[in-house]
């Protein structure tokens, strides 16, 4: 079982999330290659694919959203799960945040199995406006670990069951 862990990310909070999905694969003895979502990179050789992005104002990256549309006819014949990487505080470790208007258009495009958001990261020291006004007042880490464990149990449960199922 091949699993690809592409993602879209500004400040690379949400690439450090990608990691962490896959090194929770890794440990469940799923091969993983984690990408960022460029213009290069096919799902096709994959058994399963994760597309994650960071939010920003309510839109999934834009690497992301590309990556899902220009991909979608591949996408289609595999399992699929997309995340989200977002809320600068503990709001998404609290309760189920539901994906976006924009995320769930993206979902039914590739009928995708799931969706999960995972609290952001925003450093002290980021650049760009709004960001660096943002990071004023809201600069820190709500990336848990434990979160995306328990996600990931989740994904590889379904995942174990189609490979037995081949």
């Amino acid at each position: 079982m091949r699993v690809l862990v592409a993602y879209g990310t500004k400040m690379g909070g949400t690439a450090g999330l990608a990691e962490m999905i896959a090194e929770s694969l890794r440990r469940r003895g799923i091969e993983v290659e984690v990408r960022a979502a460029g213009p290069t990179v096919d799902p096709t050789p994959f058994d399963a694919v994760i597309v994650g992005g960071a939010l920003y104002a309510l839109r999934w990256h834009k690497h992301a959203r590309r990556f899902v549309k220009r991909n979608a006819s591949a996408l289609l014949s595999k399992p699929v799960w997309l995340f989200s990487s977002g809320p600068l505080d503990d709001s998404a470790q609290e309760s189920e945040i539901p994906p976006t208007k924009q995320v769930e258009g993206l979902m039914r495009l590739v009928d995708a199995l799931g969706h999960v958001t995972f609290g952001g990261r925003l450093p002290a020291d980021a650049t760009g406006f709004p960001a660096k006004a943002m990071a004023k007042e809201n600069a820190g880490d709500w990336r848990d670990p434990e979160h995306v464990d328990a996600w990931v149990s989740h994904v590889s449960e379904h995942l174990t069951r189609t490979a037995a199922h081949r």
